[in-house]
């Protein structure tokens, strides 16, 4: 799959004036998150973006990734489409490094946007995590190869890949439930901005990702 028919070009224009993170961590955050919740609009996409201390995202980021996240829903849900599902990393027309670093964000991305879901984990799902935690913490210098090359790079992306097919089968909720903005309004000031207002005494990340304690990245 090339990057026009993957959608790889069309995130790397719309993403093009924001760079918080990769494109492939974003859609991994998307993919997480939708894995269990009902796409939401955008603005409760701006406030999980804001509660997540990322800068806002310009619009026609914020459009594409509201729109990217009905597809993943819907897509998700039918267990013959969601065998269809990839994750956005640029194609083999890239060098290798590029690649596995786009699988590894994207894979630090999905734990995030499942982690801020608050949903349990079957033991199954756990270990699949922790094995996905391990693609996240990969640490390859820019001139240093990839150990088993091409064929390692397929069997891990396959593995990643399959993550969010197997996720997708709980029950959804919306969004603004989650503990993350459960309770504001679209115009409550973020955790961020409390801290600096001092009405929170110890600064509290709104993510803690246990399943990456021991792998990070």
């Amino acid at each position: 799959m090339n990057d026009n028919i993957s959608g790889w070009n069309t995130w790397l224009t719309a993403f093009d004036d924001w760079t918080d993170v990769s494109i492939s961590e974003v859609h991994g955050l998307m993919t997480g998150l939708m894995t269990a919740c009902n796409a939401p609009d955008e603005p409760v996409w701006a406030k999980v973006f804001e509660e997540l201390s990322f800068a806002p995202l310009p619009d026609e980021a914020l459009t594409l990734l509201t729109e990217e996240a009905e597809d993943t829903v819907f897509q998700l849900k039918d267990k013959d489409d969601a065998y269809s599902y990839t994750p956005l990393v640029p194609d083999d027309e890239h060098d290798l490094y590029e690649r596995v670093m786009a699988l590894k964000q994207w894979a630090n991305g999905f734990m995030t946007g499942f982690g801020i879901t608050d949903c349990g984990l079957t033991a199954e799902e756990n270990e699949m995590l922790s094995d996905l935690a391990k693609i996240g913490a990969i640490r390859l210098e820019d001139d240093e190869d990839f150990e088993g090359g091409e064929e390692s790079y397929l069997y891990i992306y396959e593995f990643a890949r399959m993550v969010p097919v197997s996720f997708a089968t709980r029950k959804r909720k919306p969004v603004k439930d989650i503990a993350l903005i459960s309770g504001l309004a679209i115009d409550a000031k973020t955790t961020k901005e409390l801290q600096a207002e001092g009405k929170l005494p110890k600064p509290m990340p709104p993510v803690i990702d246990i399943m990456n304690q021991n792998n990070p990245s």
